[in-house]
């Protein structure tokens, strides 16, 4: 019998999530594509893994069975990798990271610069997710590693099974048309009467700035609900409302935006995101110091 492990990733997914559809999402396939491997699956191992139960699919007592030989398998699998990538004499490997934009036009660029240079037999392939997605993919293996985002007064959950590494802290900025607000620093409350352009609460970023509004004593007032940071800004620089960017999202801002200083300032810390079992691996920590090192060359980085 022999076992694919691409299957086996599937079969982990589904037994994690529950469903089919969940598990493609997660790892990046249709829906079809798994039901179709997780069926020859089936054949492969001659026993059934499945029932279902009107639209979902459940495990049989074999696919439990087998999902929990995937899990202890495909760890084995990459600690053999990094066991292996610790052995040769130069180090080379193949990453893929998850990013967003304002880590993707700034942080991986310089980073990758340094990379090339010292380290050329690296090569770190980029996946754009939205911030809320990039640790869960880490975790299903679908990508090495990811940034993530953690806001002051916002604690958000982590999963044991991943290791965060901090490389950089930036603080977040009102974001106003020009001459709406005295110049200097403000008060966030003083943008409670201005209309907000502001990403929707299924966001980390929506949710921490609402919270961070709420305890200034105000509720913001959204007209415009709008996920990426640079459509936001282009929105403050027609004059439609008001937001906050971070140290990085500066690099989005469209002329017309007037950025100013808040008297209380707002923190959010950027780490890196990996599997506990890849600690060891070399590359990724080559790969982690270039992108401090990106982050110090702008200011920001984590003490």
């Amino acid at each position: 019998m022999e076992l694919s492990l691409r299957r086996l990733r599937m079969l982990r997914e589904l037994h994690r999530r529950g469903t089919v559809t969940a598990a493609a999402l997660a790892l990046h396939y249709t829906t079809s594509a798994v039901s179709q491997q997780l069926t020859q699956l089936e054949r492969d191992v001659g026993a059934r893994l499945f029932e279902r139960r009107g639209r979902r699919v459940q495990l049989t007592e074999a696919g439990v069975l087998l999902a929990e030989h995937a899990e202890e398998i495909l760890q084995s699998v990459e600690r053999a990798t990094t066991a292996l990538e610790q052995t040769r004499d130069g180090v080379t490997a193949r990453l893929t990271a998850g990013v967003w934009a304002s880590v993707a036009s700034t942080l991986i660029p310089s980073a990758l610069a340094l990379l090339a240079t010292e380290h050329p037999g690296i090569e770190v392939r980029t996946r754009e997710l939205a911030p809320e997605e990039t640790a869960g993919a880490v975790r299903d293996g679908s990508l090495d590693f990811s940034f993530v985002i953690e806001y002051s007064g916002y604690p958000m959950l982590w999963d044991p099974e991943l290791t965060k590494v901090v490389i950089a802290v930036e603080r977040l900025h009102a974001a106003v048309p020009p001459g709406t607000v005295p110049a200097g620093t403000i008060a966030l409350a003083d943008l409670a009467e201005h209309p907000w352009v502001l990403a929707g609460p299924n966001s980390h970023f929506g949710r921490a700035v609402s919270l961070a509004c709420q305890r200034a004593g105000f509720e913001p007032k959204i007209n415009h609900e709008v996920g990426e940071q640079a459509t936001a800004l282009a929105m403050v620089a027609a004059g439609l409302g008001v937001t906050l960017v971070s140290d990085l999202g500066l690099t989005l801002s469209s002329p017309g935006v007037e950025v100013v200083a808040l008297t209380e300032p707002l923190v959010r810390t950027i780490s890196i995101a990996h599997r506990g079992v890849a600690s060891e691996r070399p590359p990724l920590r080559l790969v982690i110091d270039a992108v401090r090192t990106a982050a110090a060359e702008r200011g920001l980085a984590a003490q």
